[in-house]
């Protein structure tokens, strides 16, 4: 007897709103449960998943993540309700707290203590889309209700989580987390037991939680060009706090260690990612060992692997190569 596991894929951010809405329509004919974007410097994510949700009909829709500051709390109450009816009821709205060095300089917004004011802000837009009045916090305040639009009250809510605390709070008070970069070491070791304590503080299990894991994954092609690829996406992430202290503590101290030593030399610090640590994130290779990878994450606690592309790789063929054994078993 075959059953299904959730698998979904993270729509390549750079690539034309074609090729968006080709890999959309293909991983909804492959099964994939969901497609999301995230939210970087290109495309707004909930304008690419509305403009999806016409090309689609069944696969769910999300962000992956959006950052809470570059919206108000009833903002994004509004913007993820409307997708939702959009959709047909298919949104999953994923938050993130972003970065110092982005939301400052991007967006002229201070990031405060990120937990507590993830939890504020978590707060007024749920009770917001349930029709209730909004909590008052230190950082956000509203007092915004829908008119003529009645929102789903249980529109799923995942927090994107790096930190214990932040990954405590997922499991607390969100229906699931979002993982980005994380080792499938760091999921096994330190991600699911601080989810369970969060739900335990909730009063609750794992059952219905989703931990999703971005898996950067590529079939066939050149390893050189590869492993450039994803070493170039990389490199961002090992200048960034947030992740410098997620990649220490999964175990690659080295790494960043070699990273901070080749600066200022951009290539040099690209090549100072081992492929070690590349190994340990991605599912690279052939179709055995794509699918190899998406079942490593799998194993340590990852309930819904999240297909991400490496550039310079046919994302095309790896949503199939992910999907051969991905979603029955």
């Amino acid at each position: 007897m075959t059953t299904h596991r959730a698998l979904s894929c993270l729509i390549p951010p750079r690539e034309s709103f074609a090729a968006a809405s080709g890999y959309a329509e293909l991983a909804e004919e492959l099964g994939y449960d969901s497609v999301n974007c995230t939210h970087i410097a290109a495309r707004d994510s909930f304008t690419v998943l509305a403009a999806l949700a016409m090309r689609t009909e069944r696969i769910s829709l999300g962000t992956a993540v959006a950052p809470i500051y570059h919206r108000s709390p009833a903002s994004m109450a509004q913007t993820a309700a409307t997708l939702d009816e959009l959709s047909a009821g298919r949104f999953r709205l994923g938050l993130g707290v972003g970065h110092r060095v982005t939301m400052g300089g991007w967006h002229g917004q201070e990031i405060g203590p990120p937990v507590a004011e993830m939890r504020e802000y978590l707060a007024i837009v749920r009770a917001i889309l349930a029709g209730e009045p909004p909590p008052d916090g230190r950082r956000w305040r509203s007092t915004f209700a829908f008119i003529g639009l009645t929102p789903r009250a249980d529109l799923p809510i995942y927090l994107a989580g790096l930190s214990p605390a932040m990954l405590r709070l997922a499991g607390e008070v969100a229906d699931g987390v979002i993982l980005w970069a994380c080792p499938s070491q760091y999921v096994r070791e330190v991600v699911v037991p601080e989810v369970t304590r969060g739900r335990q503080t909730a009063g609750k299990g794992l059952d219905g939680f989703t931990i999703m894991a971005a898996v950067p994954a590529a079939v066939g092609g050149d390893r050189g060009t590869v492993l450039d690829g994803v070493r170039s996406e990389l490199h961002r992430y090992f200048g960034l706090p947030f992740y410098r202290a997620m990649f220490d503590a999964a175990g690659f101290g080295r790494d960043l260690a070699a990273y901070d030593a080749a600066a200022p030399d951009v290539e040099a610090q690209k090549k100072a990612i081992g492929e070690e640590f590349i190994e340990a994130l991605c599912a690279l290779g052939d179709e055995r060992e794509v699918q190899a990878g998406i079942e490593r994450y799998r194993a340590a606690g990852a309930t819904d692997p999240l297909v991400s592309a490496v550039s310079g790789s046919d994302f095309a063929a790896t949503l199939r190569a992910a999907a051969a054994v991905g979603l029955t078993s």
